[in-house]
């Protein structure tokens, strides 16, 4: 569906006049060094990674989230064969962190408050499971934490729908294309990057009660 909104605003990139200026100042990037001897990970799914990118990455405490693909059965899938829905896979991002800057419970409160989770197999105009929402986890402590905050959100009556998250084991992430790596800073000029990812990441940032860098 991503590509299918992707064709339909194609139109509109001839009307903008978008720089990286623009967009930059929105955006933190990650960065692979100066990780924490205590440097923890988190895995979640969300819609779109490339939204997921920005939204982690600009926390405090987050040093990197990286695209890429995970729930899936298909070993090494690339960013086509996910698309098609048939590889079990959703887009994912994986979080490194550091435990005593930002704990898992914002990050799980960041992961929810960031997208819509009561649409199944979609967020806004991406339809299929490849988006749809998942929280991976890795200990009992992980998975604790998800379902607290999955059971606050319903019994808060904020949807008028039940969460329809998943709650999974992490297996296996596969990291995406290179391309897809900070996506929306390297492209601040595409039409699903302005109408859709920066929208969204604005709408974020206000209403999310977190320590932003």
């Amino acid at each position: 569906m991503k590509i299918v909104l992707l064709s339909l605003l194609l139109f509109l990139e001839s009307c903008l006049s978008i720089t990286s200026q623009n967009v930059a100042p929105q955006i933190k990037l990650g960065t692979k060094e100066n990780a924490s001897p205590n440097e923890a990970v988190a895995t979640f799914a969300e819609g779109c990674f490339w939204h997921s990118e920005i939204v982690f990455q600009s926390l405090a405490g987050v040093r990197d989230a990286v695209s890429g693909y995970a729930g899936g059965t298909r070993g090494n899938p690339t960013y086509e064969e996910v698309t098609t829905g048939t590889t079990g896979h959703a887009e994912a991002v994986q979080v490194y962190y550091d435990p005593s800057k930002i704990s898992y419970q914002t990050l799980v409160e960041a992961f929810f408050a960031s997208q819509n989770p009561t649409t199944l197999n979609r967020q806004g105009n991406d339809e299929g499971t490849q988006y749809r929402s998942i929280a991976f986890y890795t200990n009992e402590k992980e998975k604790q934490i998800i379902e607290a905050e999955i059971k606050r959100i319903n019994d808060s009556k904020k949807y008028k729908d039940k969460v329809v998250t998943e709650v999974k084991p992490l297996t296996t992430f596969y990291p995406a294309e290179e391309y897809h790596q900070e996506y929306i800073y390297n492209n601040p000029g595409n039409s699903y990057v302005q109408n859709v990812s920066i929208p969204d990441f604005i709408a974020f940032k206000k209403n999310f009660k977190g320590n932003f860098k």
